[in-house]
């Protein structure tokens, strides 16, 4: 009597764990995702004639880019090293370079965090950027406002708790029903600025003379009402579209004429970001008050280089951020860690390749071409 011979074992095409497929399959989606925004970028980079490539207008520093790269790529040999101590039955070596990777990935995070602080020093950030001359000189006149206004708030905060220091004193030789209610800050800039008005008007009518402390909130005062006029001049003189060589004064009567923007030179970059670097300068007496101010350029297509810049360095960011965060899982095991680790040792590896394989795509797009 014959036998029909078992049937084989059915066995999965690839001879790889389950563990290492999934893996893989993760990794091609993410390879999609990322060729998509490589993609885009490489498409609004080719088809945008004019896109920014000055690194001393973007404020893209090679240097840290490229040593970013380096870190990385050192990173990537330590965790292979990691995962062959581990099969050679090494685990405190083992340990120590998976250790060396977690560093090395945090000072890939580190050099990342200079970069973007640059960026927003330099206010390079998506939908900030001016990409003509006009928007450029709204921006100053934007920063400017924003200065003064934090100035006023300043100036009126420390006047207001000087008066109700004042009214303390007052307070402590009257009867209950006589005191006098505290002062409240001034809450809008027109207001701070006519609180500010009245204390000039104040010390300058004092017939008794002033104290040197007085002498000295005058001359504070009078500075702080001459940085807010400049602040008013250049905006109306922006938002008039007329030169900085006509009298603010003058803009009254200029209004009530027929098509005046045919009679006077327009206001222009070179104005506004001369009057800001004139305020700068150190031997002028608002100096000290202007300090913050910044001369404005258009940037062509700065918005979306930034949107680019941050989307794709940003996404990857995050990718490095998971990493550490398994490798710490794999920290945390100490001498508990053993060859039963080695293939997530090893999945875990192939996810860091596939962040530095990414960065080595970004590096040069971003950076350098």
């Amino acid at each position: 009597m014959t036998h029909a011979a078992p049937a084989p074992t059915l066995k999965m095409g690839i001879p790889i764990s389950n563990a290492k497929l999934g893996m893989w399959l993760f990794l091609g989606t993410e390879i999609m995702f990322f060729t998509a925004f490589i993609g885009t970028y490489i498409v609004m980079r080719m088809g945008s004639l004019g896109w920014p490539t000055d690194t001393h207008v973007t404020h893209i520093n090679i240097a840290f880019g490229g040593i970013n790269t380096f870190v990385l790529i050192v990173s990537s040999y330590f965790v292979v090293v990691s995962h062959d101590c581990l099969l050679s039955h090494q685990y405190a070596k083992a340990w120590r370079f998976m250790l060396y990777t977690l560093l090395l990935g945090c000072l890939f995070l580190g050099i990342k965090s200079l970069e973007y602080a640059g960026k927003f020093q330099h206010d390079i950030l998506p939908g900030h950027i001016p990409e003509n001359n006009r928007q450029a000189m709204d921006k100053v006149v934007k920063q400017f406002g924003q200065l003064a206004d934090r100035r006023l708030q300043a100036d009126a905060v420390v006047a207001t708790a000087a008066a109700n220091l004042e009214i303390e004193k007052t307070n402590r030789t009257l009867s209950a029903d006589k005191k006098l209610p505290p002062l409240e800050v001034p809450k809008t800039r027109e207001l701070q600025k006519a609180d500010l008005d009245a204390r000039i008007a104040k010390l300058t009518a004092s017939t008794s003379g002033l104290t040197p402390v007085e002498v000295q909130q005058l001359k504070e005062a009078n500075r702080l009402s001459k940085f807010v006029a400049e602040y008013v001049s250049l905006k109306e003189h922006v938002r008039s579209n007329l030169s900085l060589d006509v009298d603010y004064a003058k803009f009254d009567d200029i209004r009530k004429e027929d098509n005046p923007s045919s009679k006077y030179a327009p206001v222009s970059l070179e104005e506004v970001n001369g009057k800001i670097e004139a305020l700068l300068k150190e031997d002028n007496e608002l100096e000290p008050l202007a300090r913050g101010l910044a001369p404005s350029h258009p940037i062509l297509y700065g918005n979306l280089f930034a949107s680019n810049y941050f989307l794709m360095t940003g996404f990857h960011a995050i990718h490095v951020i998971i990493g550490l965060y398994m490798f710490l899982v794999i920290l945390m095991k100490g001498h508990r860690l053993s060859i039963n680790d080695a293939t997530f040792v090893e999945n875990v590896g192939l996810y860091w390749h596939f962040v530095d394989l990414v960065w080595i795509f970004l590096f040069p797009l971003l950076y350098i071409i």
